[in-house]
C-alpha cells in the first residue's frame, strides 16, 4: 500500500517550490503565451524538486495539480514558446518517478462533465482532458489507470439512466491517452452519484474503473455498506492496484456544526480500513504531506 498527498507540497511551498503558478484572465490575455509558457516552465521544474523531496521520505505516490498549465484550454501545449524545453523537463519527471517507483495521478477540477447536456461543455471537458493525457503521454507514464486521470460523472440533471447515456457517448470521443487512464469517483450528495451507481450504469458499459472515496460515502452510499462499496469499487480495477481516497469531516474535527459536513479535515486522527484489501491510498486532507505522516503514525508504519 502506498499513501500519497494532492498537488501542494507545505514544506516546499513556504520557499516558494509549487506547481501551482498561475494568473487571473486579465493577465493572460494582456501577457499571453510567452507568460503562460514562463510560468509552466517553473511549474514543470518544481514538480521534479516535490518528487525528489518525496522520494527521499518514502512518500510514492502524488497527485500533480491540474494547474500546472495555467489557462491550458486556450492554447495547444504545442503552442507555447517553451514546448521543448517543458518536455524536456516533463520527461525527466516522469522517468524519476518510475526510476523510484512513485506513482503519478490526477483530479481534474469538477468543469469536466462529459454527461452534460450541453455540447459545448463537453467540448470543453475534451479539451481538457486531452490536456491531462498529453501530460501524461510526455512524461511517459503507464497507459492504464495507474496513472489514473480521475473525475466525477457531475450531476444527475434529473435522471441517472440518460446522463449516463451522455457519458458514456462523451467518454467514446476521448483519445486513448485518457479512455486507458479515466477513472470515476462516487459523490459526496445523496442524489449523485454512488458506487453503486457507478457500477451499474458507466462501469458495466465502458470498463471505467471506480475510486472509492470513504468520506464521500457516508453521504451517498446507495445502500451499501463501506465495506461492500469499497470491495465492488475495487473489483473494477482488474490487474492494476486501486486507488482509494480517505478524508475525514472538518466540522468534526473541530466540533463546529456551522463548517459544511463533506468539507475536508485539516488533518487526521483515526485511519482508514482497506478491509484486508489492498489499494494505494489517496490521503485529501488540507495538511497535504504532514497529514500524511500522521496517518502513518496511526497506522503505525
Amino acid at each position: 500500500m502506498k499513501l500519497g498527498y494532492a498537488c501542494i507540497n507545505t514544506v516546499l511551498n513556504e520557499h516558494k517550490i509549487t506547481t501551482n503558478r498561475g494568473m487571473i484572465k486579465r493577465t493572460f490575455k494582456a501577457r499571453g503565451l510567452p507568460y503562460a509558457s514562463d510560468l509552466a516552465l517553473e511549474n514543470c521544474k518544481d514538480l521534479l524538486k516535490i518528487l525528489r523531496w518525496n522520494a527521499d521520505r518514502n512518500i510514492r505516490f502524488f497527485r500533480l495539480s491540474s494547474d500546472l498549465f495555467p489557462w491550458s484550454s486556450e492554447y495547444e501545449l504545442t503552442d507555447l514558446p517553451s514546448y521543448e524545453e517543458i518536455g524536456q523537463v516533463l520527461e525527466e519527471a516522469g522517468s524519476y518517478a518510475k526510476l523510484h517507483d512513485v506513482r503519478i495521478t490526477t483530479h481534474p477540477g469538477p468543469f469536466n462533465v462529459l454527461g452534460s447536456p450541453r455540447e459545448d461543455v463537453v467540448s470543453r471537458a475534451i479539451k481538457d482532458l486531452s490536456t491531462h493525457g498529453q501530460i501524461f503521454d510526455i512524461m511517459g507514464l503507464e497507459n492504464s489507470p495507474y496513472a489514473k486521470i480521475n473525475i466525477h460523472v457531475g450531476g444527475t440533471y434529473g435522471c441517472h439512466e440518460k446522463t449516463s447515456w451522455r457519458w458514456i457517448r462523451g467518454f467514446s470521443k476521448l483519445p486513448d491517452s485518457v479512455r486507458s487512464r479515466l477513472t470515476l469517483e462516487n459523490d459526496d450528495k445523496s442524489s449523485q452519484w454512488s458506487v453503486r451507481h457507478l457500477y451499474e450504469m458507466v462501469y458495466k458499459e465502458t470498463g471505467v474503473p471506480i475510486v472509492f472515496d470513504y468520506h464521500h460515502h457516508r453521504f451517498c452510499d446507495g445502500g451499501l455498506r463501506e465495506v461492500d462499496a469499497l470491495e465492488l469499487a475495487l473489483s473494477t480495477w482488474g490487474s492494476v492496484v486501486p486507488v482509494a481516497h480517505y478524508s475525514q469531516s472538518k466540522a468534526e474535527e473541530y466540533d463546529d456544526k456551522s463548517i459544511r459536513p463533506q468539507a475536508h479535515s485539516d488533518s487526521y486522527w483515526k485511519c482508514f480500513d482497506l478491509y484486508g484489501n489492498d489499494a494505494d491510498v489517496m490521503l485529501e486532507c488540507k495538511h497535504k504531506e504532514q497529514g500524511l505522516f500522521k496517518m502513518r503514525e496511526l497506522l503505525a508504519l
